[in-house]
């Protein structure tokens, strides 16, 4: 019987395919909740929304000279527009594309956000038609600041997000 819901789960239908997912947002100094949908454009090309939010970041520090001139450091916490994040993306559906079983794919690609652009690879496996687990890896290429400190990294580092797929 579970061989049978292997056989019929498909990670990535093509053209018209629909994924929600939600997942845990791992990256240092802070853990979160991230959101994302993608929509199926053709055979190996979808396109996405994600957002991002920390639920729990740690402070950081900003230095400034005070007046002597020496460094500072000075606590900062994170507010909203720290721990938040949206992002448009693009993915290249290439499971089948390798050889690999319907019920999972790869997807690279690229996306851009509120703080950078920057690239991902995901990998999806569904245990039946409508529900799946996925993992995915995000990296900056460009930083819209060159000057990224203290809390400015969140959302804008190397990233990891597990969770769940759906089908919709």
């Amino acid at each position: 019987m579970a061989s049978a819901f292997l056989v019929n789960a498909q990670a990535y239908k093509g053209k018209g395919d629909k994924k929600f997912q939600v997942a845990a947002n791992i990256q240092n100094g802070g853990t979160g909740i991230h959101a994302s949908a993608d929509f199926g454009l053709g055979e190996n090309i979808s396109y996405g929304f994600t957002a991002t939010y920390l639920l729990s970041a740690d402070d950081s520090f900003r230095y400034e000279n005070n007046f002597f001139g020496f460094p500072v450091a000075i606590p900062e916490s994170p507010k909203f527009q720290d721990r938040f994040d949206a992002k448009v993306r693009f993915n290249a559906n290439i499971g089948n594309v390798i050889g690999l079983p319907a019920a999972m794919d790869i997807y690279p690609g690229l996306h851009l956000g509120l703080r950078n652009f920057g690239t991902h690879v995901g990998f999806r496996y569904f245990f039946t038609d409508g529900f799946g687990v996925f993992t995915e890896a995000e990296l900056p290429i460009a930083k819209y600041d060159k000057t990224v400190i203290g809390v400015e990294e969140y959302n804008n580092q190397f990233v990891v997000n597990i969770g769940a797929s759906f089908n919709f």
